[in-house]
């Protein structure tokens, strides 16, 4: 019997079909890469309860309330957009296709219209072009469909072709934690290369659950992020030579960054909970991008939804620092000294740094076999 928490929602959902020809005579509806994604989450069981693509009355309670329409906690909007309506009707079946190729089945419930303006102010907070989300979002089609998914099997977006040695579904990982005997596990969400900040969170992690799920983004991003192979290779070293191996899985998330700030920190704290995690590790500006969110806004959100309502404990941290007197990492809950002692590690110190080798202060927040695992590998 399994000792991890369960589900959101209480059930694991699991949707696939076989392919055979018929499909081919479906109307057709096709996606983005983002949308493709979004199917292969729901389709093993990622974004339970999520059976589809949300129909009119979920989207809104979405928007509005950050839960489902059947009150369960939910706080981004999983859509598909279109601008092809015609001769569309509740209950066809429609081929979804990516790249002329048939990908997924939609038993379509609803169509209805897409504010895109209210869909980005609700849930980025900001109507800016230049954040990624917004500018998606505008990108979009001007309605939405709503209904059933059901993934093709055997059918994968090209990221988890790449990524196959490093891709669980809920039902492996967990699988795995039972295995492993673990009750409480800590999920860490990441889309950098692994600092000492990064680190000190995790081993704070070790030294609270039964074991560290360590699970990188590798779905769209925006430029100037890492190359997720090589967040993997960083982390895949960091793990040999510092961690205990037996207490940590190392796995990718194939889904797209929103930069949705505090909503998406709760939609990746529910993700996590189906892959099997009891805590979630929520630093500073998580999901954050530019200064569209405050720094600790996204731990803040937590406190919207009531005492067991998430089903996963968030873990709050204060920004941590190498701090020079201490000779090691520390937070100003551990660390007396001054600003002038600190380094501060972050995706952008490391970036100049990395980019600038005669900067000093790399060696107090990389680990060597950390830069060795990096060299080669320019940032896009």
């Amino acid at each position: 019997m399994s000792r991890l928490v369960e589900p959101h929602g209480g059930k694991l959902v699991e949707q696939t079909r076989r392919y055979d020809e018929s499909l081919e005579e479906l109307q057709r509806i096709e996606i983005d890469k983002h949308t493709l994604l979004d199917l292969e989450m729901i389709s093993t069981g990622a974004y339970s309860p999520l059976t589809g693509f949300l129909c009119r009355d979920d989207y809104e309670c979405v928007l509005y309330g950050k839960r489902l329409s059947n009150g369960v906690a939910w706080t981004i909007p999983i859509v598909c957009s279109t601008n092809k309506t015609k001769d569309l009707r509740p209950g066809d079946e429609l081929a979804l296709s990516h790249g002329n190729k048939v990908v997924g089945v939609l038993t379509l419930e609803e169509v209805y219209p897409h504010n895109k303006e209210e869909h980005a102010r609700k849930v980025f907070q900001t109507l800016d072009p230049k954040h990624p989300g917004v500018a998606r979002v505008k990108k979009m089609g001007n309605h939405l469909l709503g209904g059933k998914v059901e993934k093709i099997e055997g059918e994968a977006s090209t990221i988890q072709n790449r990524f196959e040695r490093r891709t669980l579904t809920p039902k492996e990982t967990r699988y795995l934690f039972n295995a492993k005997g673990w009750r409480t596990v800590v999920g860490f969400q990441t889309r950098n290369i692994p600092h000492r900040g990064h680190e000190y969170l995790q081993r704070c992690a070790l030294e609270i659950g039964d074991g560290l799920f360590i699970h990188p983004i590798v779905g769209e991003t925006k430029p100037g992020d890492t190359p997720p192979e090589t967040i993997l290779r960083c982390y895949e070293a960091l793990i040999k030579n510092y961690y205990p191996r037996e207490r940590v899985v190392l796995a990718v998330l194939h889904t797209s960054m929103r930069y949705a700030g505090p909503r998406e920190a709760v939609f990746h704290a529910l993700i996590r909970k189906n892959f099997g995690c009891s805590h979630f590790i929520v630093g500073r500006d998580h999901a954050g991008v530019g200064n569209y969110y405050g720094p600790y806004d996204a731990q803040k959100i937590f406190n919207e939804f009531g005492e067991g309502e998430l089903g996963i404990e968030p873990l709050f941290f204060d920004t941590s620092f190498y701090c020079r007197r201490c000779g090691g990492m520390a937070t100003k809950k551990t660390c007396p000294h001054t600003e002038n002692d600190r380094i501060t590690p972050s995706g952008t110190l490391v970036r100049s740094l990395l980019q600038n080798p005669g900067k000093t202060g790399l060696d107090k927040i990389l680990r060597p076999e950390v830069l060795d695992a990096f060299r080669g590998e320019k940032i896009v």
